[in-house]
């Protein structure tokens, strides 16, 4: 067996061990989803604009929230995520909703093999990339699935952020920009839950700029833009300040928090 296929393994008991905690979250305002709420950003709604009518395939969508979020503004969209417990939520949500989303549980990377449709958008956010060993194929994975015109869109926290270790009080730069080594955390808690009892035992890998743009170049995108903030929408690192905006920044922005990429199939 391929040894990332046991670092994949533990992964997906992690996340299937995260669902119901992250159910229950504050961070994920579930009842507050299900009464109307969006779960989306302002960036990729900026980015992508008017979904109606357009088919959307969600990649690693946890359970659901945002493929479900596009749904209520007309995309016909289809999620796809390795936790089976995370589909199997989502699934009921759709049915609860009324909504028309598809979702198939599966390794992002074998995405192919499981879901034959093109789409006019992918779609992918926040804490993706990170648990893929090798960006190559999922850059040839999306270029697979995208009609041709279509687009790619993906807001995902920045390179630097991953090189540091956030398991102490205080932030310490541990890991390389572009590691190729495989990094194993184990830790009480959850991002979403951190007074959770449950262990989380993760498996994940470090991609630079350049290699997330090499990999849709190579397989045939074109990238129309590449920015970068020095803000989060998200509050999960250690100490971040609240902005007036409803973003959370370091104290002194020394660095980026997220990027966001939008690339077109030719």
């Amino acid at each position: 067996m391929n040894v990332n296929e046991n670092y994949f393994k533990t992964n997906k008991r992690t996340w299937n061990e995260k669902v119901a905690i992250h159910a229950k979250s504050d961070m994920y305002h579930l009842d507050d989803f299900k009464k109307g709420k969006s779960s989306l950003m302002p960036y990729e709604l900026e980015a992508l604009r008017d979904v109606h009518g357009k088919s959307l395939l969600h990649l690693q969508c946890h359970f659901g929230q945002d493929t479900l979020s596009w749904s209520r503004l007309g995309a016909k969209c289809t999620g796809v995520d390795l936790s089976d417990e995370g589909i199997k939520l989502a699934q009921r949500l759709n049915t609860e909703l009324n909504l028309n989303a598809e979702f198939v549980c599966c390794n992002v990377l074998n995405t192919s093999e499981f879901v034959r449709d093109t789409f006019d958008i992918v779609f992918t956010s926040y804490g993706v990339i990170g648990w893929l060993p090798d960006l190559k194929p999922w850059g040839q994975m999306i270029a697979e699935r995208l009609k041709k015109g279509g687009a790619f869109f993906m807001a995902e926290f920045h390179p630097i952020v991953w090189m540091f270790d956030y398991l102490e009080d205080k932030p310490v730069m541990k890991y390389g920009y572009m590691q190729d080594d495989v990094i194993y955390e184990e830790y009480e808690g959850t991002y979403a839950n951190q007074e959770s009892k449950m262990i989380s035992k993760e498996y994940g890998w470090n991609h630079g700029l350049g290699e997330v743009v090499s990999a849709l170049t190579e397989a045939g995108l074109h990238i129309e833009y590449l920015k970068e903030y020095d803000e989060s929408p998200y509050d999960v690192l250690t100490g971040l300040e609240k902005t007036e905006s409803g973003m959370y920044v370091t104290k002194d922005k020394l660095y980026p928090l997220i990027f966001t990429l939008k690339a077109t199939k030719l």
